[in-house]
């Protein structure tokens, strides 16, 4: 059973000095290499914690997740998953922090920001522990009732946008196209909604567009007609790293076993994730969407390597755009690699 748990954050934080986690395992690197390489690492030992509570989002990044569950990966390393609904990776991080997660799905900017502020740091900062999603073309959308006013970025001036939570991936990749676009930020008012409550949201008028992802995308355009005024995943943020997978640092250093295990479960359902009409039939469970909808929707790609360079885009564009004060260093972040 999925269960809910968070509200949006404001203010994100957390620090842990590297010696901490070298303490708890001694000797590794970060997480990197090839699939086969790392999903085929020897476990060094028993895990410290069997049932791991894992917030997710009910979108395409996930499905790797389900993947594991379903093909016993998770199972095999002696885990059992509880998948808990979040509404965005801002809001799973004082999940985190209390202790009602053990780990969680979240985009990077949210990971990165908290890190940066420091409201972590009583749990030891943030560890990132898997990539989870990246992006590819029309995966990440902003949407407009069909008969709208809103045509082209231009006309989103002054308008409302959905946002599942701001300061996260969406905000920023929304900001960097808009500027791309010859279009002002500034000017563009943001509210929160839930994923599944986009469309709604756009019909109804309480936003006049929706940031959105798959498989909600497809869903709004099929059974509304919205049409797409802007997509995110293009120009100055083409092929950006969306979203990962997070712990604290507390928790990897209580539990170095059992997140080698986890690594190398979820590594074996990012690969397996090529398989679309597998992913696309998952869809129609933990996602709750129809067959015809999940049959259209928009893949990005499912990385099997949690690497430094590609994550310090994001971070780099985030200080550009007024998302960090300062030059972060994501490498810090980075938990070591199982069986390393």
């Amino acid at each position: 059973m999925v269960r809910s748990v968070g509200s949006p954050a404001r203010r994100l934080a957390g620090a842990l000095s590297v010696a901490a986690v070298l303490a708890a395992v001694a000797g590794c690197g970060v997480l990197g290499g090839a699939a086969e390489e790392t999903a085929g690492a020897a476990a060094p030992g028993e895990v410290e914690k069997s049932r791991i509570r894992l917030g997710l989002l009910p979108i395409i990044d996930v499905a790797p997740v389900h993947i594991a569950i379903r093909r016993g990966y998770f199972e095999q390393e002696g885990l059992e998953v509880e998948p808990i609904t979040i509404q965005g990776g801002a809001a799973a991080i004082p999940g985190l922090v209390n202790g009602d997660l053990d780990m969680t799905f979240g985009n990077f900017v949210s990971f990165f920001a908290a890190q940066a502020k420091e409201s972590a740091k009583a749990v030891g900062g943030l560890r990132l522990i898997m990539d989870g999603y990246q992006a590819k073309p029309e995966m990440f959308l902003v949407l407009a009732k069909a008969d709208s006013d809103i045509e082209s970025p231009k006309d989103l001036e002054g308008k409302t946008l959905g946002i599942n939570t701001t300061r996260n991936i969406a905000e920023l990749t929304f900001r960097a196209t808009l500027e791309a676009n010859n279009v002002d930020p500034g000017k563009v008012t943001f509210k929160e909604v839930p994923l599944p409550d986009m469309e709604a949201a756009v019909e109804n008028g309480v936003v006049d567009a929706a940031f959105s992802s798959e498989p909600f995308i497809t869903r709004a355009q099929r059974n509304s007609g919205q049409i797409a005024v802007l997509d995110a995943a293009s120009g100055p943020t083409d092929g950006i790293p969306i979203a990962g997978y997070g712990t604290t640092g507390k928790f990897l250093q209580a539990n170095p076993n059992t997140v080698a295990a986890f690594q190398r479960a979820l590594v074996k359902g990012q690969r397996d994730a090529g398989d679309q009409p597998l992913v696309r039939q998952l869809l129609t469970e933990y996602a709750k969407v129809d067959s015809e909808t999940a049959a259209l929707v928009h893949f990005g790609e499912f990385p099997t390597t949690l690497d430094a360079t590609r994550l310090q885009r994001v971070a780099d564009l985030m200080k550009t755009y007024g998302l960090l004060e300062t030059r972060f260093d994501v490498a810090l972040m980075l938990a070591p690699a199982p069986g390393s």
